[in-house]
């Protein structure tokens, strides 16, 4: 049984992103599509095209729901299935109005989670 690490719980949700690789100058590098495997407060986790290295800064514009984000992050996590690369984005820069969008959003994710949960909960492993 593995112990869970993270910080903030990360609901599943598949939303679309735009990301700019930032080199440690603050120099634009590539820029590219991906979408969320899941999403918290502090990160997300990113589905993209190609591997992104430990400790890449990126810019994402992430849209959840009917608005924009945007935010500053860096791989902490990475790995590669059958030509899809997976990469842990932990936040370092949020301004405060999309940080309220980003706790909404979360907030709403969970509520919506739990209600669900609750109408049709999961079968033990008894029933």
């Amino acid at each position: 049984m593995t112990t869970e690490r993270r910080r903030f719980p990360r609901p599943e949700a598949l939303n679309l992103l735009d990301y700019l690789v930032v080199d440690a100058k603050g120099r634009q590098g590539e820029y590219s599509m991906a979408r969320t495997l899941n999403v918290s407060k502090g990160g997300i986790l990113m589905e993209t095209h190609r591997p992104l290295p430990l400790g890449q800064q990126v810019m994402i514009t992430l849209g959840l729901q009917d608005q924009l984000i945007d935010v500053m992050g860096h791989i902490i996590y990475s790995t590669s299935v059958a030509g899809r690369h997976q990469n842990g984005v932990e936040f370092f820069h949020v301004s405060d109005r999309d940080k309220r969008a980003l706790d909404s959003y979360v907030a709403a994710f969970h509520a919506l989670h739990t209600d669900a949960s609750t109408r049709h909960p999961l079968p033990t492993r008894d029933e």
